[in-house]
């Protein structure tokens, strides 16, 4: 049986090898027979390279413009994540024109500790972070690509909270945190998620909420907001009681 199997994988590759060597022959006479691909156009890449967009189209210097099949070659393209549409265009005898429409990185999304650059509709884009990315808002948690395009735009409604922000993170795919850049985590509710923020600037402009010393404030119930100190915060408050507690009387020997 194992035999077999290896046997057909290697009649597998010497059948594509043969298939191989045909279109070469086949567009090696169309290239002598004048075909050949002599001025080639290229618009719309940014985040792709011109090497890119031309290996992915399938186009190399031995491909001929007769045999190429743009309708192939625009399906290739539409296939990597980075490109939402794409145009190939045949002007004969010599001349190709390849015109790609690409999706914008929107986010990072980070799940189970992989980083990933996302387009804004949840597209994958690509899983290594290029340095110019860097800078993209991110988003945290399974099921956060997808919700990320509506929350953010939300959160850029309120600025002073969003230049804060290092991070969006989506508890079991329902509601949001935030966890700001101090460390302190906002903890939002499911729904009515701008009055939450609302609240959480009346609070800050009242009493500096969000730059004092503290952990986690809760703004899931609309009725309360939860705070809690930060450990050094809860030791300091636990001294200070302490201190203020009065002396015991001494009793009468």
């Amino acid at each position: 049986m194992l035999a077999s199997v290896a046997y057909g994988v290697v009649r597998g590759d010497h059948v594509a090898t043969i298939v191989e060597a045909l279109k070469d022959l086949r567009d090696s006479a169309a290239n002598a027979a004048g075909f050949r691909i002599v001025a080639l156009a290229l618009t719309g890449e940014r985040h792709m390279s011109r090497e890119e967009v031309l290996a992915t189209a399938g186009v190399t210097g031995r491909t001929s413009l007769l045999f190429l099949d743009v309708d192939a070659a625009r399906e290739r393209l539409k296939a990597n994540p980075w490109v939402a549409d794409a145009t190939v265009l045949k002007l004969y005898p010599g001349e190709l024109q390849i015109g790609i429409t690409e999706r914008a990185p929107f986010a990072l999304w980070q799940k189970a500790g992989r980083l990933s650059v996302i387009a804004d509709d949840g597209t994958v884009l690509e899983s290594y972070v290029a340095p110019r990315l860097t800078g993209l808002p991110l988003v945290v948690g399974r099921g956060a690509e997808t919700k990320a395009k509506e929350f953010l735009a939300l959160i850029d409604r309120y600025p002073s909270i969003r230049e804060q922000v290092r991070a969006s993170i989506l508890i079991g795919e329902r509601r949001w945190n935030l966890r700001l850049k101090s460390g302190l985590d906002v903890r939002l509710p499911e729904d009515g998620v701008a009055p939450a923020l609302e609240r959480l600037l009346a609070l800050d402009r009242e009493n500096k909420l969000i730059t004092r010393d503290i952990a986690v404030i809760d703004l899931r119930l609309p009725d309360r907001v939860t705070v809690r100190l930060s450990p050094a915060a809860a030791q300091a408050r636990s001294d200070a009681l302490k201190d203020k507690k009065p002396a015991k009387k001494g009793g009468s020997a």
